[in-house]
């Protein structure tokens, strides 16, 4: 019987370190996840909603948060009921599943920063084409290849490490990761570390590359005009450059992490992904709804309207 339920279930005993203070974690990740879901959904709501947030910048903006969004929906509500579990538990499929989706929606949120960082690029280096090359269809075609091209590569992804027979059924993570399920297989790995590394490079490395590129143009034409210039580019820069530098340090941090995760303590790995889940999901909306000057007038606007509605 056992060995039947550990063919079929994957057992999470990060948690184990956290069972004298689990109400407490509960509580803060419910906090968090209500933060997230709201401020998210509002910014995207006042984005798809006021005629003259209907730019390139503002819509990949809200596409950016969107896929937050989404990637917290599929982790946090899991996290919520397996700190009120005695024994948090997860089926192979729908762990699979989960990593699938925050693994892919994590590379489409580079993807995404990539195609800001186009956009920025642009409007600030090319201004006199930029209603040519970020056009509503090169726009959705943008977001399509953003979404699509993760989803592909880490649904190839899934489906190879679905394959293998695993020996052992214990995550060290709070959620499922893909490189964690790997490392509970007993055979040869090979083909699945080298294929993580395609995908790393394709969805991870050359995005960073890109931005980095398209920034150091910026900087250039910046330093060549009037102080205004600066001033303004520095101002729609910001916002997406801070998003950038969290996602960067965070995953580049992740994937290190995940290849030194033997060598350290058995309770690093589940503190390591609770702080990855907040970090990197409550970032986005606190910097885009206070450091983006035209959403953030919209949502105090909105706000103020309720209150004296009241």
């Amino acid at each position: 019987m056992a060995e039947g339920f550990n063919e079929t279930y994957l057992t999470l005993p990060g948690h184990a370190g956290f069972d004298k203070l689990r109400y407490l974690f509960f509580f803060i990740f419910l906090t968090v996840y209500i933060f997230i879901s709201f401020t998210d959904s509002l910014i995207v709501f006042l984005i798809c909603s006021q005629r003259s947030l209907h730019k390139p910048m503002y819509v990949f903006i809200a596409a950016l948060l969107l896929n937050s969004l989404t990637c917290s929906t599929a982790i946090y509500p899991k996290l919520l009921s397996d700190f009120l579990s005695e024994r948090p538990v997860v089926s192979r499929s729908a762990c699979l599943c989960q990593a699938f989706v925050v693994y892919s929606l994590g590379g489409s949120g580079f993807m995404l920063l990539s195609v800001m960082a186009f956009d920025r690029y642009v409007s600030i280096c090319e201004p006199l084409r930029y209603a040519t090359l970020v056009s509503p269809s090169a726009v959705a075609a943008l977001l399509l290849l953003a979404w699509l091209l993760p989803a592909s590569l880490l649904g190839g992804g899934a489906l190879l490490a679905g394959r293998l027979q695993l020996c052992r059924f214990g995550l060290d993570r709070l959620y499922c990761n893909i490189y964690s399920f790997v490392n509970l297989s007993c055979g040869s790995t090979l083909v699945n570390n080298v294929y993580s590394l395609l995908c790393n490079a394709m969805i991870v490395f050359l995005p960073i590359v890109f931005v980095l590129f398209s920034y150091s143009r910026i900087l250039v034409v910046c330093l060549r005009q009037s102080g205004s210039f600066r001033g303004k580019a520095m101002r729609t820069c910001l916002p997406h450059l801070l998003v950038f530098i969290n996602y960067s340090v965070c995953t580049v941090f992740e994937l290190v992490h995940n290849r030194l995760q033997a060598d350290v303590d058995a309770v690093v790995p589940a503190v390591m992904s609770i702080l990855m889940v907040i970090i990197t999901t409550l970032f986005n909306p606190v910097v885009y709804g206070l450091k983006t000057q035209e959403i953030s007038k919209r949502v105090k606007n909105l706000l103020c309207y309720r209150r004296t509605e009241r």
